[in-house]
């Protein structure tokens, strides 16, 4: 995916422990292409039906039942109920945001302006959800993503002062510094005998921002 057509993300400081790991959580659900199939029909089309979006999407609706109710226990979606029906809808802005990058990762991939606009909603070709939700399970890891929450935060970093900042082992900082480095969610350079990594802009770095932005929103209701 490109790395240059995303905003900066800026947060203040580290998430507290228990909130990352539900966030974590969330991330492994949306990692997932039928469930981010889910998630962009209710980002676009809003409040919905499961009939609705088993039409929408072109799968089971048992299967689809399943996905929500799951997204549900992990707070991804809420219901409502009217009469004998219960409609399902996306949480505020976390997960919704990373649609936007995802949007415009695309129109910057295709050419298609229309994309590149913030407000600009549609449903996307199923094989980029699916390449985006493979993506997301690169980094649906709670250290990955305190590693890579730490380079948002502090910026440039050796493995050192990553170590001392996330609170995670040197060898353990190093394979996931490897990891992320391979499938470019990182990138380093040499300064003397020390290695420098800092994040790369894309979904996983709109992933932050999203979680920031959402317990920046309503704290401990996270």
């Amino acid at each position: 995916m490109p790395e240059h057509v995303l905003p900066n993300v800026k947060i203040t400081r580290t998430l507290p422990k228990n909130v990352m790991e539900r966030a974590v959580r969330g991330l492994t659900y949306i990692a997932h292409p039928l469930r981010l199939r889910i998630l962009e029909f209710l980002d676009v089309n809003g409040m919905s039906s499961v009939s609705a979006i088993s039409h929408g999407v072109n799968a089971e609706q048992m299967i689809v039942s399943q996905s929500l109710r799951k997204m549900r226990e992990a707070n991804l979606v809420k219901t409502h109920r009217r009469g004998i029906f219960i409609y399902y809808e996306i949480c505020e802005e976390y997960p919704a945001s990373i649609f936007v990058c995802l949007r415009k990762l695309f129109g910057h991939m295709t050419d298609q302006l229309k994309f590149l606009r913030s407000n600009y909603r549609e449903i996307l070709p199923t094989d980029y959800t699916t390449m985006a939700a493979n993506r997301i399970k690169l980094f649906a890891n709670y250290d990955k993503m305190r590693i890579l929450e730490y380079l948002t935060y502090q910026g440039e970093s050796c493995v050192s002062k990553i170590v001392e900042g996330t609170g995670i082992s040197q060898i353990k900082v190093s394979q996931y510094l490897k990891k992320l480095s391979d499938d470019d969610f990182v990138k380093s350079r040499r300064d003397g005998r020390f290695i420098y990594y800092d994040i790369t802009a894309g979904v996983h770095k709109t992933a932050i921002g999203c979680i920031h932005k959402r317990y920046d929103k309503v704290g401990d209701a996270f």
